[in-house]
């Protein structure tokens, strides 16, 4: 079930990174802050790489993530990520025990611990993968408008949920 949300979020994120014009995946955005589509779409994947990563160390920490302006500026590349993340999650539908590290001070070194799985950091991933949707979708709506958003992007399943119940 997880991997299935996962999977569907970032085939979403792969139709809007198609859809999207070269030149306007690196652009500064207003709706963004300044920041760009692509940083958006770089930010939101490299989380699932960080979760990716922690297969092999055990150890999940947000915080290290790289940062690669490709990712941001090279839409080829930010899709291909998209299929090496969809790909993983194909090949690893079991949950296993994690470390979670990160630090939410502005010190170096203040590193807080805590047990933690894979199944409970994918969650988070699916769910901060719709925070920064909800973004785009600001973004695509008043700048980029030409992309075809999908009926649902950037909206928690509840929310959909939600949304049906009181159509009924």
């Amino acid at each position: 079930m997880l991997h299935t949300s996962a999977k569907d979020l970032l085939s979403q994120l792969d139709h809007i990174i198609q859809s999207c014009k070269e030149e306007d995946f690196s652009r500064p955005l207003e709706e963004l802050s300044g920041s760009t589509f692509g940083q958006h779409i770089r930010h939101t994947l490299e989380f699932f790489i960080c979760l990716f990563d922690a297969k092999n160390d055990g150890v999940v920490n947000y915080d290290q993530r790289k940062h690669d302006t490709l990712i941001e500026t090279d839409r080829k590349l930010a899709c291909s990520v998209i299929d090496s993340i969809q790909d993983f999650l194909d090949k690893n539908e079991e949950d296993f025990e994690l470390r979670f590290e990160a630090n939410y001070t502005e010190r170096e070194g203040s590193n807080a611990g805590m047990r933690s799985s894979f199944y409970r950091e994918l969650s988070y991933n699916i769910e901060h993968a719709i925070h920064h949707m909800a973004l785009i979708k600001i973004a695509v709506r008043q700048s980029l408008n030409y992309i075809s958003l999908p009926e649902h992007f950037g909206v928690a399943s509840s929310t959909v949920r939600y949304q049906a119940s009181k159509a009924n």
